[in-house]
C-alpha cells in the first residue's frame, strides 16, 4: 500500500494549479459509450483508478479502448459479454450504470452490487425504480442482479424520491433509446449530470431541462459517435482552495467552469475568505494572507454549513471545508445531511488537536483556530482522505497518511500537484 509522509511546516501552500477532468462525469460517459457502435472520443479524462476499472468493464463487454494522454477513444461494435464480474463491480459504484446500456443493446445484463466509498448507506432504489418503470425486469433478491427486457424499453413520467445523481444518470442513459418520452422529476442537476447530458445530445439524443430538476428525454432510434471535452472537476478545485485558505496561501485554479462555484464562494465567505471568479478565463483566484474567521449569523448566532442537493453545497466538499474551519477563528456547525458515516473522520482531527465535538453521525461543531499536531492517519474514503492530507499540511510536525490509493481514486497526479504548490511530501510503499 502507498503512503505519504508529510512534513507540516504551517507555511502557506499556494501557486497555480490546473484541475483535471471531472471523474464523476467521465465514469457514466464510459458506460454511455456502449450505446453506439461508433467511436466516442473524450478529452480531459483523468487517469485515475476508477476510470481504469470502468474501462476494464467496458473491455470485458466488448469495447475497444485507446487511452493516450488524457484522450480516451472507445468503440463497441458488438456486445460480447453482458455479465460483469464481481471483482470489477465491487471496486466502483458506477459499475451499475452499465445495466441500462446493455438492456438497450442486448436486452439483458447481470451485475454484482456496486462498490465505492463507505460513507453510509447509498441506496439503489432509484436505479431499480427507473429501469423497472421503463419496462425492464430486475431480479435483485439474489446476487448477481439480473436485468432483462423483452422488447424495446418505453418512456415514462418518473418521480425520484431523492435527487440521486447516479440514478438520474442511469435513467438518462437508458431512456435516450427508449420509445417515446421520459420525464425525470426531482432529477439531480449537478454539473456532471449536465456534462453527461451534453455528450448524449452530441451522440444524437434529445435531452432538455439539464441543470433543472425536471429533465425530459425524447427517445431516439439510434445514437452515433461523438467527441466531447470533460469539464474541470469542481470538487478537486474546492479541495485545493480549502488547502490554500487554511494555510494562508495564494492560489490560482485553472480549468474550471466558474458558474459551478457560486455556493462554494458563499461558504468561503462565511469564513471571511474572498474568492475571485473569472468566467472568461476559466479560473478562480484566492488572494493570499487572508485571516480566516467564522462570520456569525444575524443575531450573533453560530452559523451552520450544511450540504444538500445541487446547487447547494456538495457533500463531497464537506470534509475539506471542515479542516479549513479548524484554522478559522470562531465556532461553526457542519451538518452532513447526505451520508451518516462521512462525519466520523473528525475523530482523527480531534486526535491531531482540533477543538471539535462530533454531535451525532450527521453533525460536528468546530472551534478554532487549532494548532494541529502531526499524526499517523488512514484514508477512510476519497474526500476524508484528502481532508486529512490538508490537516497534515496545516499541522506542526510529521504525519503519515496510509492507503493513499484511496485518495488517488479521485485526484489525478495528486503528489505532483501538491509538491508544485509547496507541500513537503514523500511517497513510500
Amino acid at each position: 500500500m502507498k503512503s505519504f509522509i508529510i512534513e507540516g511546516t504551517r507555511s502557506p501552500i499556494g501557486g497555480e494549479v490546473t484541475v483535471s477532468g471531472n471523474k464523476n462525469a467521465v465514469l457514466p460517459m464510459i458506460a454511455a459509450s456502449i450505446l453506439t457502435e461508433e467511436p466516442v472520443i473524450l478529452h480531459n479524462v483523468p487517469n485515475i483508478v476508477d476510470v481504469t476499472v470502468m474501462l476494464k468493464i467496458a473491455q470485458d463487454i466488448g469495447t475497444a479502448v485507446n487511452f493516450s494522454g488524457n484522450t480516451l477513444t472507445m468503440m463497441t461494435p458488438s456486445i460480447v459479454n453482458p455479465d460483469i464480474s464481481r471483482e470489477h463491480c465491487t471496486k466502483v459504484r458506477t459499475s451499475l450504470l452499465f445495466a441500462g446500456p446493455l438492456l438497450n443493446r442486448v436486452r439483458q445484463a447481470s451485475l454484482w452490487p456496486p462498490g465505492g466509498d463507505v460513507i453510509g448507506r447509498r441506496r439503489l432504489d432509484g436505479h431499480f425504480y427507473g429501469l423497472i418503470s421503463l419496462g425492464a425486469s430486475v431480479e435483485y433478491e439474489e446476487k448477481p442482479y439480473r436485468f432483462k427486457a423483452n422488447d424495446r424499453l418505453k418512456g415514462r413520467d418518473l418521480f425520484l424520491d431523492e435527487a440521486s445523481v447516479t440514478a438520474t444518470e442511469h435513467i438518462m442513459i437508458t431512456a435516450v433509446l427508449a420509445e417515446g418520452e421520459t420525464i425525470i422529476r426531482n432529477a439531480a442537476s449537478e454539473p456532471h449530470v449536465c456534462d453527461l447530458g451534453d455528450l448524449l445530445n452530441k451522440m444524437g439524443g434529445k435531452i432538455s431541462g439539464l441543470g433543472t430538476n425536471t429533465i425530459t428525454i425524447e427517445g431516439v432510434e439510434k445514437l452515433h459517435g461523438a467527441e466531447h471535452t470533460i469539464q474541470g472537476d469542481h470538487i478537486e478545485a474546492a479541495s485545493f482552495l480549502c488547502l490554500s485558505a487554511a494555510t494562508g496561501g495564494e492560489l490560482t485554479v485553472n480549468g474550471v467552469v466558474t458558474r459551478n462555484f457560486w455556493m462554494t464562494r458563499r461558504v468561503f465567505e462565511r469564513f471571511n475568505v474572498k474568492l475571485e471568479l473569472y468566467p472568461n478565463e476559466g479560473k478562480i483566484f484566492l488572494p493570499g494572507g487572508q485571516d480566516l474567521e467564522v462570520l456569525k449569523d444575524f443575531g450573533n448566532a453560530i452559523p451552520v454549513v450544511a450540504d444538500d442537493t445541487w446547487p447547494q453545497f456538495p457533500s463531497d466538499m464537506m470534509s475539506c471545508a471542515i479542516v479549513m474551519a479548524t484554522q478559522a477563528k470562531g465556532t461553526v456547525m457542519f451538518f452532513e445531511k447526505m451520508f451518516e458515516s462521512r462525519i466520523y473522520f473528525v475523530d482523527k482531527l480531534i486526535a491531531m488537536g482540533a477543538t471539535a465535538i462530533v454531535c451525532d453521525p450527521h453533525r460536528a461543531v468546530i472551534s478554532g483556530p487549532s494548532l494541529l499536531r502531526g499524526a499517523e492517519l488512514p484514508s477512510p474514503d476519497i474526500r476524508s482522505g484528502m481532508a486529512l492530507l490538508i490537516a497534515a499540511m496545516c499541522a506542526k510536525g510529521k504525519s503519515t497518511i496510509h492507503n493513499v490509493e484511496v485518495i488517488e481514486r479521485g485526484y489525478e497526479h495528486l503528489e505532483k500537484k501538491l509538491i508544485s504548490l509547496g507541500a513537503k511530501i514523500i511517497a513510500i510503499k
